[in-house]
């Protein structure tokens, strides 16, 4: 979804009229609803430096220019992209993450992590080159006619506010790997930004790479299970965006300080549907793993387990993946620290006794977090399913402060379109009111409904189903 859509010189003269927030604005209300005084702000500030960058015959008049483009299977927004044809007459397109920032500082043992003000506070980000690429490559992963029409995305950011100098954290060596894939401008970089375009766009294409974007088939997003064989195998299947990537370094800095013979650490993520906590858990478990370090991936359903070793059972020895995922009623007679790290899915789930008559151990949240140096508990308490379901934030604190753990409490937004039970979830907690979801108008991709009378007519619907992949629940 795009919601600006001009080509350079319309765009220039709306600025010139001072009326290009306005536009945005109205638009931006049309399509998804209304926004705060501070992005209007923010528009009416990027937009008179992006006339800047743009005001020069290198740059044809008749280029595209899009602002607010919404990832697909996502909520987040591209704040500016510019279209055209390269020197090739290949369809190119530059994305262009824009900030206010003015100062920022290293995060030196995190992975393309910064420290910077937003909204008054003090936070955790990633780096805006970081950002861009990975915005990008989500657009590549999810949208086939980049791919199939040979579209080139070309990422970078600008932060126009941003006065750089020399040893200057933003263009420290840490951040190399993202720079090079996504170049950073500042401020005084107009002519530099300028000829960054001007390099792959040349000529207009008469807003077909917009337009095969904006329309062009979005593919399923990717299957956990169906992509977990080629993770352990050393491959990068999933790219981590905004909050999901300060979890994800908050918890390998966490795991290293853990197993440094300090405190107990203790990390509680929430999240709802979308949020990407699975994904988050696997990556962990793959990457804690190939650390070497004792690492377990905790549920309290069988179903995720047994899909997982199915999926690896061809490849890996059962002793191997048993290692690998457990269900949460294993941990009563567990050693002190026996594990390096123990990471907890749907810790909303887990039990006060284990057994299969509720009849051994204490309190699994409480055995979780002494039978392990690090554990992290993804949790939404929304959706608990049973009785036994008590897992909960104020008892995971209360356990980790008995065993003197440092604990640090962690929120995923809704970042990710989510499907199936999952999705129509989401967009109800976000109709009612509950929570604010990626899936606010509903499913990126088509569905049939049927109602069943009979539950046995379901069944062997669902059976029909499985015979074509396996995967209907």
């Amino acid at each position: 979804m795009i919601i600006y859509e001009a080509t350079k010189e319309e765009f220039m003269n709306h600025v010139t009229e001072d009326s290009i927030a306005m536009k945005i604005h109205q638009a931006f209300v049309e399509k998804i609803g209304g926004t705060s005084k501070s992005e209007i702000n923010s528009w009416n500030n990027s937009m008179n430096y992006m006339y800047k960058v743009l005001n020069t015959t290198q740059i044809p008049d008749d280029i595209s220019v899009a602002i607010e483009y919404k990832v697909p299977a996502n909520s987040r927004r591209i704040d500016f992209i510019i279209s055209g044809l390269d020197e090739n007459g290949q369809y190119s397109i530059v994305i262009i993450e824009l900030k206010q920032w003015d100062k920022l500082d290293l995060v030196e043992d995190e992975d393309g992590m910064v420290r910077t003000f937003i909204g008054k506070r003090l936070v955790k980000t990633a780096h805006p080159s970081y950002q861009a690429w990975s915005y990008a490559k989500l657009i590549s992963e999810y949208n086939e006619s980049v791919q199939n029409d040979q579209i080139s995305l070309r990422p970078c950011a600008y932060l126009h506010n941003y006065m750089h100098t020399e040893n200057d954290p933003l263009t420290n060596n840490l951040y190399n790997n993202y720079i090079t894939k996504a170049p950073v401008f500042t401020k005084g970089d107009v002519l530099k930004l300028r000829g960054f375009i001007h390099l792959y766009i040349k000529k207009s294409d008469q807003k077909k790479s917009l337009y095969l974007i904006e329309h062009g088939k979005i593919r399923p997003s990717k299957s956990l299970q169906d992509a977990l064989m080629k993770m352990l195998d050393g491959n990068e299947e999933f790219i981590m965006i905004d909050e999901q990537k300060v979890v994800y370094e908050t918890a390998l800095s966490m795991a290293k300080k853990a197993q440094n013979g300090g405190k107990k650490q203790v990390l509680i993520v929430e999240g709802g549907p979308g949020t990407g906590k699975s994904v988050l858990g696997i990556n962990l478990l793959v990457q804690l793993t190939a650390k070497e370090l004792v690492c377990q991936y905790v549920t309290k359903n069988s179903a995720p387990r047994e899909v997982y070793t199915k999926k690896l059972q061809k490849n890996y020895k059962k002793s191997y993946i048993n290692n690998l995922f457990k269900g949460s009623g294993v941990f009563y007679e567990a050693l002190k620290n026996e594990f390096d790290v123990l990471i907890v899915d749907e810790a909303h789930r887990l039990n006060e006794k284990s057994g299969l008559f509720k009849n051994k151990g204490e309190n699994q949240m409480k055995e979780i977090i002494y039978a392990s140096k690090f554990s992290v508990f993804f949790i939404d308490e929304y959706q608990k399913i049973s009785m036994h379901d008590i897992g909960n934030k104020e008892q995971i604190k209360h356990y980790a402060m008995l065993f003197d753990a440092e604990v640090v409490e962690m929120e995923l937004e809704s970042q990710f379109r989510c499907n199936g039970s999952d999705g129509y979830l989401a967009w109800l907690d976000d109709v009612i009111g509950i929570r604010e979801t990626a899936n606010y108008d509903g499913f990126d991709f088509e569905y049939d409904f049927k109602i069943f009378d009979d539950p046995n007519e379901l069944r062997n619907q669902i059976f029909e189903k499985n015979k074509i992949n396996n995967k209907a629940i």
